[in-house]
């Protein structure tokens, strides 16, 4: 009945002024998919970009240029709670007048407080206080970091169940993340999945090595990737990602580093250009992350034509068609040796890759957020 009613909205007010739109993201300077997302958003709907920190040549890296950024504040790297500084920033930072806020950033839904009318896209409740909170906690060495943990949880878990009742509307970017909104944050959402550059990524050849494209950090479990082709010498991994340069993620990739066997490259911080070269001649794909919420890498494979390895949780479900993108596999070493042996002739997943990316195209994204938008006009 909802989405009805947005078809119809945006039918009565095709021919009607465009709107002057803000996107609100955190910081703007270690691109991932959250990132992406959000600049897509600035690009497409010619919107202008509200953030803390931003990063204009890797912003330009990952193909958008001449982004119109304001800059509330500048947050040093170098500093563990940067992001919790960037949400106090946006709770009380009176920012110029719009005729439309959309908060794309977890860390910035303190936004949606002082910013109104809105639109929450929410890629994830923030995951260390709500579905990985026992993990961290268990990470902490000692029993007073764990208490303080347990006080910043809680203190994190009311604002933003505070905050997110504030959004006029709420959309989720996968069912997995529509399905945490729900459970711990009471609210219903909406459900357009996220862009991934279906056009840019092209089948070339079948090389011979695996591809795995993700942050390092803890959630992704890279640790997984390495023993696995630890134990298959005579196959290759190139995992490509980025780091915040804080302390525990600079922790944990030295510690990846330490681990890494020689069938394994790390490459940090490529281009979209050099990162859409590897798609279209690796051999096939893999993903180990914990509960994704998406996983907007898996599609960008498939567009290229490859073929996914990816531990059967979360959003992967979502994505991966069980024997016919790839495999679906349980999160231990022997199931995803299992998976990687079976893909014999990676060719032969390339059409059913091609056309499951082509349900997430950049374009189809475009269209259902603009039909949402319409509404507010």
């Amino acid at each position: 009945m909802q989405e009805k009613k947005l078809q119809n909205h945006a039918i009565m007010n095709y021919n009607k002024p465009k709107i002057k739109i803000a996107i609100i993201h955190p910081c703007m300077d270690n691109i991932g998919g959250a990132e992406k997302v959000t600049l897509t958003l600035v690009e497409d709907l010619k919107a202008d970009l509200i953030t803390t920190n931003f990063d204009k040549e890797g912003v330009e890296k990952m193909g958008f240029y001449n982004i119109p950024v304001i800059s509330i504040a500048k947050i040093s790297k170098n500093v563990n709670n940067r992001l919790q500084k960037a949400f106090f920033k946006f709770m009380f930072k009176r920012l110029p007048k719009y005729d439309l806020y959309i908060v794309s950033g977890d860390w910035a839904m303190s936004a949606l407080i002082r910013n109104k009318p809105n639109i929450l896209y929410i890629h994830s409740p923030i995951r260390e206080v709500w579905d990985l909170k026992d993990t961290i906690r268990e990470s902490k060495p000692f029993y007073h970091q764990k208490v303080l943990f347990d006080i910043y949880a809680i203190v994190y878990r009311f604002l933003n169940t505070f905050c997110v009742k504030k959004a006029k509307f709420v959309v989720c970017n996968s069912n997995n993340t529509q399905r945490r909104v729900l459970t711990y944050l009471g609210r219903d959402s909406l459900l357009i999945y996220p862009p991934v550059e279906t056009d840019n990524l092209k089948y070339k050849s079948t090389g011979d090595y695996w591809l795995s494209v993700n942050r390092f950090i803890s959630h992704k479990r890279i640790e997984l990737q390495l023993e696995t082709f630890r134990r298959l010498p005579n196959e290759k991994l190139i995992i490509v990602g980025s780091y915040d340069q804080l302390n525990h993620f600079d922790n944990y990739y030295e510690k990846m580093k330490a681990l890494k066997p020689d069938n394994v490259e790390f490459r940090t911080f490529v281009s979209d250009k050099e990162k859409y070269e590897l798609y279209a001649n690796c051999k096939a794909f893999i993903s180990t992350s914990k509960d994704e919420d998406f996983g907007m890498n898996i599609i960008e494979a498939m567009a290229a034509g490859k073929p996914v390895v990816a531990v059967n949780e979360g959003g992967h479900k979502e994505s991966v068609i069980h024997n016919k993108t790839g495999y679906l596999v349980e999160p231990n070493i022997n199931s995803i040796i299992d998976g990687i042996t079976k893909i014999k002739n990676p060719e032969n997943f390339k059409e059913d890759c091609i056309a499951q990316a082509n349900n997430f195209s950049r374009q189809q994204f475009t269209t259902e957020i603009k039909k949402l938008i319409s509404v507010f006009q």
